[in-house]
């Protein structure tokens, strides 16, 4: 018989920070409720804190990039994936300025994870074209 163990985690589906428990059993999590030690959240959770969980789990989920070869999608590594991003963002920057490029920022990102994006367009690409529903 499995048996179950609590792991303590942070929720990933905004920047708020909340704290969560995850009930996990045979390394699949089962159950999700909020910490009551968290001071951000004090075991309460949103709905999708809550129950958008079986993500981590689904079969489709993509576990490594992909690349368009020949017309069809094609794992290759995370090297030669960031390789040809680099390239093709170079590419542009240098055909048509850096105001031809423009990012979205994810709502479910940590307040960091955009903050680094911002910085990166502003400092690196050198475009403030960021947007987001979070407005980073």
């Amino acid at each position: 018989m499995a048996t179950t163990k609590e792991v303590k985690t942070i929720c990933g589906y905004c920047g708020t920070g909340c704290g969560l428990v995850l009930e996990v059993s045979d390394n699949q999590i089962v159950r999700v409720r909020g910490d009551k030690e968290a001071p951000v959240n004090k075991g309460q959770t949103c709905v999708k804190g809550a129950f958008a969980y079986k993500y981590v789990h689904a079969p489709e989920r993509l576990k490594q990039p992909l690349l368009r070869k020949e017309g069809k999608l094609t794992p290759v590594s995370w090297s030669e994936a960031l390789d040809v991003i680099a390239q093709r963002l170079a590419d542009l920057k240098s055909a048509w300025g850096p105001d031809s490029i423009a990012m979205f920022a994810c709502a479910r990102a940590t307040n960091e994870t955009n903050y680094v994006t911002q910085k990166f367009m502003r400092a690196a690409i050198g475009s403030n074209n960021i947007d987001g529903c979070n407005r980073t």
